[in-house]
């Protein structure tokens, strides 16, 4: 699949998931966090195509679950809509705020998975290789393990199968000693992988002043456009918060600017900035589409 968006400068990819996570875990307007919802869903599946619904199977659970703990445990509001069978009220309002908390949790987790596929740990490494060379070099490595892991527990897993002791094979307690002895050969081999790999590293001299490092990305007109239209739409965003144009409180009664000439253009400027992922990979694609047909 072609992926136009994680082309551009690693400076432009950081500054965009800051300014989307930013947002989304600070403000708890419904809109916004409804448009942060829709843009990283969409952003997504513009990555990773059908791939990208699999994680809908983990995240919806915990969005059912996070919506429906808070008014268990949160009884405030003034709107009671029954009482519990421990005598405390049901409110509206604990309702809507445990929706609101999903939908954070849930554009927050959405958002990270976009940002795994994008940021590779190259780019990690480029970024803050020369600032903070230990903690790029372990990011870099625990976003290469991770589909590294994958791998490795599915040619375990299969190995395992094949001499008869699958994890889906014999009794509960002996399908559990064959899932631990699975996960303690991944470990040893995570934990070996990972001493090569630093041994490596430090053999090549990484971390040492004045190392120079080869890099394939170049800060371009076009990035510096697109780090232009992110900067605008996120200080607009954060120019309209400090007005108090999207104040918005659930307790004790729910209340807040939905409606509005600034309201509507800073929504407008928001939902550009989540879908901006989804507008690029279009334009591009639309793009090779034209150049294909020319030919």
């Amino acid at each position: 699949m072609n992926r136009a968006f994680s082309g551009f400068h690693p400076w432009v990819s950081v500054c965009f998931f800051a300014a989307v996570l930013g947002v989304t875990m600070t403000l708890t307007h419904p809109v916004f966090l409804a448009l942060s919802v829709c843009g990283a869903a969409a952003c997504l599946w513009t990555l990773r195509g059908r791939k990208g619904m699999a994680a809908w199977k983990f995240i919806t659970p915990l969005l059912l679950l996070t919506a429906a703990l808070n008014p268990v445990f949160n009884h405030e509001g003034a709107t009671i809509l029954r009482y519990l069978p421990d005598g405390n009220p049901l409110t509206a309002e604990s309702i809507l705020y445990g929706v609101a908390a999903a939908g954070m949790l849930t554009a927050s987790l959405l958002w990270f998975l976009c940002l795994s596929e994008v940021m590779t740990s190259d780019k990690v490494v480029y970024l803050f290789g020369r600032v903070i060379p230990a903690l790029s070099l372990l990011l870099s490595m625990t976003l290469r393990f991770i589909p590294r892991l994958k791998n490795q527990a599915r040619v375990i897993s299969n190995a395992q199968v094949c001499i008869g002791r699958g994890t889906s094979e014999g009794n509960l307690l002996t399908r559990a000693r064959h899932t631990l002895t699975l996960f303690g050969m991944l470990l040893t081999w995570a934990f070996e992988s990972a001493i090569s790999t630093a041994d490596s590293m430090k053999s090549r001299g990484y971390g040492l002043p004045g190392r120079s490092a080869f890099s394939l990305w170049r800060f371009d007109r076009r990035d510096a456009v697109m780090l232009s239209f992110i900067a605008l739409c996120t200080g607009a965003v954060i120019l309209g918060c400090a007005s108090g144009q999207f104040a918005w409180r659930y307790y004790p009664l729910v209340s807040g600017t939905l409606t509005g000439i600034v309201p509507v253009l800073l929504y407008i400027l928001y939902a550009a900035l989540c879908f901006l992922p989804v507008g690029v990979e279009l334009w591009e694609a639309r793009k090779w589409r034209a150049l294909r047909s020319a030919i």
